[in-house]
């Protein structure tokens, strides 16, 4: 089984529709792949509707949290969406997008750059607005080559000249929402350096004791001794092992797949949740 536990549609920052994620997940060979937009189930109705016989959807989402200044996200599996308290939060979490990204918008152009509202709002769609939306504005000005160029000091990192922040959930605060909604929670790459500051390993042991499920340790954002070293650290906090993509559609380079995870902890992580269930696909639309 090719199992991918981590990918975006244009319910979020992604740039393909979740009917055609989906479609391309079947046609890449993937078993098994999870829907996980930031802060919204807003795409699993679509992508369920278009599911092609043979790939089985995970529903779930990535939650935005911060903790003592460090962004860190935190991946929801098959949760009850309709739990009050977890959409509650979610919610709050995602009402806050807009005003944030009219301050970068406004941050930017007092750096003279000449990106508008208009722009970086064409640009997400019906999406949840974020930062990728306000980055790829910056590639469509020619201000910096890429995406991920743009996730620098400079512009839009934590701290930098341009980032503003947002409401953000206390990650120990969403694994309690989590898992009062039935859900299995996994922490998204959590040695990604190159995106800001990362929590030291001595939370994830806290967040280990609190209850959280396990750790995306194969990522395109971890080297290999870093991959090995979490590795290490999930067997010694007794934490699952998941690998995926983070495939954003062409906003990245990441393609699907290019990073899967183990069927036995895909099966141990259906065996813990109770909010929902991955749906296997009839053929969609």
């Amino acid at each position: 089984m090719r199992i991918d536990l981590h990918t975006h549609s244009t319910a979020s920052d992604g740039t393909d529709s979740p009917a055609d994620l989906v479609r391309k997940a079947a046609a890449a060979g993937l078993d098994v792949v999870a829907l996980t937009d930031h802060d919204t189930t807003r795409g699993h109705a679509e992508a369920l509707a278009a599911l092609p016989a043979g790939l089985t959807l995970v529903t779930g989402a990535e939650l935005s949290c911060r903790l003592d200044g460090v962004g860190v996200h935190m991946l929801a599996y098959l949760f009850d969406p309709a739990e009050p308290a977890l959409l509650a939060e979610r919610e709050l979490v995602r009402d806050d997008r807009v005003p944030r990204a009219r301050g970068m918008v406004a941050k930017l152009n007092a750096l003279g750059v000449p990106v508008t509202w208009e722009q970086v709002a064409r640009i997400a769609g019906d999406g949840s607005v974020g930062r990728p939306h306000v980055a790829t504005a910056l590639v469509e000005l020619g201000v910096v080559a890429s995406v991920d160029d743009a996730f620098t000091p400079q512009w839009l990192a934590d701290g930098g000249r341009a980032h503003m922040e947002k409401h953000e959930t206390d990650p120990f605060e969403a694994l309690r929402l989590i898992k009062g909604a039935g859900g299995v929670a996994v922490f998204a790459h959590p040695a990604a350096a190159k995106r800001g500051r990362t929590v030291p390993e001595s939370v994830l042991a806290e967040l280990a004791e609190a209850g959280l499920d396990g750790i995306e340790v194969d990522h395109m954002d971890h080297d290999p001794g870093t991959r090995a070293r979490l590795r290490g650290l999930a067997k010694e906090l007794g934490l699952l092992v998941t690998g995926s993509s983070d495939y954003h559609g062409s906003r990245k380079s990441c393609e699907l797949g290019e990073f899967t995870t183990d069927p036995e902890v895909y099966g141990e992580i259906t065996r813990r949740a109770t909010g929902a269930f991955p749906v296997p696909g009839a053929g969609g639309a």
